[in-house]
């Protein structure tokens, strides 16, 4: 069974940083990051391969970094400058291949205070 376990996030004041985690029972080609605020759908956030090809929302170009440790299949994503609209739930994504099947972890709270 597939299993997606994120950590690392938690209350920040605007301008601060976060570093969250997300842990895979497996090795995947492709994961990254989802984000869902209160009553609105799930977006994308950013993606990274096992050949580090990474991707970015514009919203977060140049404030987020994310990072790929393959040895240990674990996908990081760092949050500098955070703003009161990053708030939301941080859903961790993999997939084995492009068009395959999606898996989720069971999400984290990120909550960024004015």
């Amino acid at each position: 069974q597939v299993q997606l376990v994120e950590s690392g996030g938690g209350l920040v004041q605007a301008g601060g940083s976060l570093r969250l985690s997300c842990v895979a029972s497996g090795n995947f080609f492709d994961m990254g990051w989802y984000r869902q605020a209160p009553g609105k759908q799930r977006d994308f956030v950013a993606r990274a391969t096992t050949v580090n090809s990474t991707q970015y929302a514009d919203s977060v170009k140049g404030r987020f970094a994310i990072s790929r440790d393959n040895a240990k299949n674990t996908v990081y994503l760092q949050m500098n400058s955070l703003k009161a609209e990053d708030t939301g739930v941080y859903f961790c994504h993999a997939r084995r291949a492009a068009g395959s099947r999606d898996y989720w972890g069971q999400g984290t709270l990120v909550t960024v205070s004015s």
